[in-house]
């Protein structure tokens, strides 16, 4: 399960850090507030394929960290 979800200096977030409860989080919000850019987020995170302009503008690199919480997931914990 996800539990957090870090975000420093990608699109207009200059910094983010993300704590999720247990069980299902929803994101919900107007046109324009951000719900695409963590969606990126964590496609990128995950294995997308990225290039500069994700990068804030005047910034030289952007991170996104995910940290999972696989206490319950027995085979993730194998794999």
């Amino acid at each position: 399960m996800l539990v957090n979800l870090t975000i420093i200096d990608l699109a207009v977030v200059k910094s983010l850090d993300l704590d999720l409860a247990k069980g299902m989080s929803a994101l919900t919000g107007e046109t324009g507030a951000g719900k695409s850019i963590l969606l990126t987020a964590l496609g990128l995170a995950l294995g997308d394929r990225a290039d500069s302009g994700y990068v804030r503008p005047d910034c030289k690199r952007a991170e996104i960290n995910l940290e999972f919480d696989l206490t319950d997931v027995p085979l993730a914990q194998q794999w």
